[in-house]
């Protein structure tokens, strides 16, 4: 039998950093993609998945225009709006608890991410890697719902609702005393509220590096699971 652990990184214990309009803290650093620059205390992630950033837009912020070739950008709005520029589905805005997935391919795609409102916005950044090099960029929107499990990313073949991947990225909102697991190793990223796991506390803004993951809801919340098929 494997024995069981959890690691907790504590979003609060890591350096704030950020660029152009937002500032931001990296949570996961793949060395594949990052080698020899990961910052201290951050994940290497799981599996694809080489990229988590959680950030805060400054009043009418901005990311600039900017381009991505073969990587997979997933963005969760948490707080605020985002207007959203680029090459794939120019003018859509999100809105909290909206996923945009976008797709670059061997085709790659440009974008310009905007706080339009007065006050700071929250978002978070997630990059997977491509199974299938050269594929066409392409735009997925989804929507996360009270008390549900959606799934943003992955999952298999025979189905196009996601991008197909053996890596998985689950968005769910738990309520207070309601109940999730995940078995398998999973990175699991708190974006509000507090629960149990294991017998300890966890809450908004600890990324859980475990196996066979369970998680009870002290208060009402949004949690991302990154786990592989």
């Amino acid at each position: 039998m494997r024995k069981r652990y959890m690691k907790i990184i504590n979003r609060n214990e890591l350096r704030r950093g950020g660029f152009a309009g937002l500032r931001e803290t990296r949570m996961v650093m793949s060395p594949k993609i990052f080698r020899g620059r990961r910052e201290a205390g951050t994940s290497p992630g799981i599996g694809k998945f080489v990229y988590l950033a959680d950030a805060r837009f400054l009043p009418h912020g901005d990311t600039r225009l900017h381009e991505h070739h073969e990587v997979d950008v997933i963005s969760i709005m948490v707080e605020g709006r985002i207007q959203h520029e680029g090459s794939l589905e120019h003018g859509q805005e999100l809105q909290v608890d909206d996923i945009q997935v976008q797709r670059a391919g061997g085709e790659g795609f440009s974008h310009n991410e905007i706080n339009p409102d007065d006050e700071k916005n929250r978002m978070l950044q997630i990059w997977v890697l491509p199974e299938v090099m050269g594929e066409p960029a392409a735009y997925k929107m989804f929507r996360a719902g009270a008390g549900k499990r959606t799934r943003v990313y992955g999952g298999p073949a025979d189905q196009d609702e996601t991008f197909p991947a053996r890596t998985v990225v689950d968005v769910a909102h738990v309520d207070a005393g309601k109940s999730i697991k995940q078995p398998g190793r999973c990175l699991v990223y708190i974006t509000a509220g507090t629960g149990k796991s294991e017998q300890k506390t966890v809450r908004e803004g600890h990324l859980v590096d475990t196996r066979d993951f369970s998680f009870k809801a002290i208060a009402d919340s949004k949690l991302v699971l990154v786990y592989e098929l």
